[in-house]
């Protein structure tokens, strides 16, 4: 018998949370950087550092995303393998 996994997913208020921290987070830096008493170049660099940073982060999070999912997937398809091998197996059938 297989014990099906309950997929788990994130409430709407959660998702909001996470959307609205990022948000401020990233408006925090831009006034920063904004402010910061520098000259134009340091500024620049800083903001596109920031920008590398923040779309490097996302790609992470895509590339474990999909890797976790691609392990669940192979997981899935060996556990219906090893099901439908008991299945099939009679230990007392005969032998010829």
């Amino acid at each position: 018998m297989s014990e099906s996994q309950v997929k788990q997913q994130n409430t709407n208020a959660y998702h909001a949370q996470a959307v609205i921290s990022f948000a401020i987070a990233l408006a925090a830096v831009a006034i920063g950087i904004y402010q910061l008493e520098a000259s134009a170049w340091v500024r620049a660099f800083l903001a596109v550092s920031v920008l590398y940073l923040t779309t490097s982060a996302f790609t992470l999070a895509k590339v474990v995303r999909d890797r976790q999912e691609s392990e669940r997937i192979v997981s899935r398809v060996d556990q219906a393998r090893l099901e439908k091998l008991l299945a099939e197996h009679d230990p007392f059938q005969q032998k010829l």
